[in-house]
C-alpha cells in the first residue's frame, strides 16, 4: 500500500531499532549472539509528491544501546553481563559516539510496497554508502534490514581470550516499526 504523502516522525514508541551481533573463533561456542535493541533513536520519513524528493533520516544515541537477548554460549547472560557489554560498546566500540543515516535516493516500487533506499551511514567519524529495501506492509508496518562490516567503518570487531572468540564482522542492522498517524 502507497504511503500518503508527508512527513513521518519515529522513535522506540514506534518501532524497534536492532543489531544482531554473531561469534567467530575457536572459542565461538563460548560466547553468545546477541540481539541488541537501540533505545534512543528518530528518524524522519518524509515521503514527497515527487517521489525523488522523498528521504529518509536516523539518528541513533551510540550510548542507548542494550542487550536485549543472548543466545549460545556456555552460561546464559547475567543482567550485569549485559550492562558489561553495553558499556564496552559506549566506551570501546562505537566510543560514545551517535549513529547517522542519510538517505540519498529512495526509489518507492509502482505499488508502494517497498522503497529501495540509498544512502549514507556514519559510525565513528566515518561514513559509508548502504543500501536497502524498506518493506512497506499493512497498517503502515516497516520492516528493513541491511548488513554492514564492521571493519568498512574502521571498527576493530570486538575480541576476547587473545582473539579466541571474537564478534564477527558482519552486524545486522533491522527496522521493525510501525508508521505513526500523518
Amino acid at each position: 500500500m502507497p504511503i500518503p504523502t508527508s512527513t513521518y516522525r519515529l522513535g522506540p514508541a514506534d518501532g524497534v531499532l536492532s543489531l544482531r551481533t554473531g561469534r567467530t573463533g575457536k572459542a565461538a561456542k563460548a560466547g553468545h549472539d546477541l540481539v541488541i535493541h537501540v533505545t534512543s533513536w528518530e528518524a524522519t520519513f518524509e515521503v514527497a509528491d515527487d517521489p525523488a524528493a522523498t528521504t529518509i533520516q536516523l539518528d541513533g544515541d551510540g550510548g542507548s544501546l542494550r542487550v536485549h537477548e543472548g543466545s549460545g554460549g556456555l552460561k546464559a547472560l547475567t543482567e550485569n553481563d549485559k550492562a558489561d557489554i553495553a558499556k564496552t560498546i559506549d566506551d570501546e566500540i562505537l566510543k560514545k559516539q551517535g549513529v547517522v543515516f542519510r538517505s540519498t535516493r529512495v526509489v518507492p516500487a509502482p505499488d508502494g510496497t517497498t522503497y529501495g533506499v540509498e544512502g549514507d551511514l556514519t559510525l565513528v567519524g566515518a561514513t559509508r554508502p548502504i543500501s536497502f529495501d524498506l518493506v512497506v506492509g499493512d497498517n503502515g508496518a516497516l520492516n528493513a534490514s541491511v548488513v554492514v562490516d564492521q571493519t568498512q567503518w574502521g571498527i576493530k570487531p570486538y575480541s576476547t581470550l587473545f582473539g579466541a572468540l571474537k564478534v564477527a564482522d558482519n552486524v545486522e542492522i533491522r527496522l521493525e516499526a510501525r508508521l505513526p498517524a500523518a
